[in-house]
């Protein structure tokens, strides 16, 4: 028996933050897949679920019976560290400003670059006319940019010190993205290194794109 159930898509960023928080945490979970480019999101079944037609979805078996889910990724990290905390994905309450930071760099991420370079916004870009693969190497290189200022002044190993944190959960499907749309992430060694080193974390690993159940045959790893 799992603990949750997480409606997700192998190659969403949004799902891979919460893929890599449980394995980090060590939950176990059950995946149903929602394929976005066949608009499974847009169903009426998954809109009942999550009515931004978005994913990730984490529903808790323990709430199955009241309906309770999460249909947002950065709400569903907070409530695993709070409902989880033995293996925290935030610094300690005792440090309000390191928490504060790890917050600020999950936003960047989650806020700024995301939103506005997903598959929607890709697909709306082509409607008007625009290069969809250019409009996102300029919004992820620009989202990078200002990760690298804020990590630089407070990264170790990780984003927060040398601890792994929220702020690295968000960081490395992003990165992965960059990569894809042909980002030169070498413009920016702070995040390069962290790179470097989230890719050999077993979570990472564990929640990487290529990983998962409904990752197409010719991409999974070997």
């Amino acid at each position: 028996m799992t603990d949750y159930t997480l409606y997700s898509y192998f190659r969403s960023s949004c799902s891979a933050r919460i893929r890599i928080a449980l394995a980090f945490k060590s939950i176990s979970y059950d995946v149903i897949p929602v394929n976005l480019l066949k608009n499974d999101q847009l169903s009426e079944e998954h809109r009942a679920l999550n009515p931004s037609a978005s994913v990730p979805v984490l529903v808790p078996h323990e709430s199955k019976e009241n309906a309770f889910k999460i249909g947002q990724s950065l709400a569903a990290l907070e409530y695993l560290d709070e409902r989880h905390p033995e293996v925290p994905l935030l610094p300690p309450r005792s440090d309000p400003g390191a928490r504060a930071l790890v917050r600020t760099l999950a936003d960047i991420v989650v806020v700024d670059i995301q939103p506005v370079t997903n598959l929607r916004i890709m697909r709306r870009v082509r409607e008007l006319g625009g290069n969809a693969e250019e409009w996102n190497r300029q919004l992820m290189s620009d989202g990078l940019r200002a990760y690298e200022a804020v990590a630089e002044k407070c990264a170790g190993k990780y984003s927060m010190g040398d601890e792994f944190s929220m702020a690295d959960a968000c960081l490395i499907p992003a990165v992965w993205n960059a990569e894809r749309f042909g980002v030169d992430i070498s413009q920016f060694p702070t995040v390069e290194r962290i790179t470097g080193n989230l890719n050999k974390h077993p979570a990472v690993k564990e929640g990487h794109y290529f990983c998962q159940p409904d990752t197409p045959e010719e991409l999974k790893m070997k």
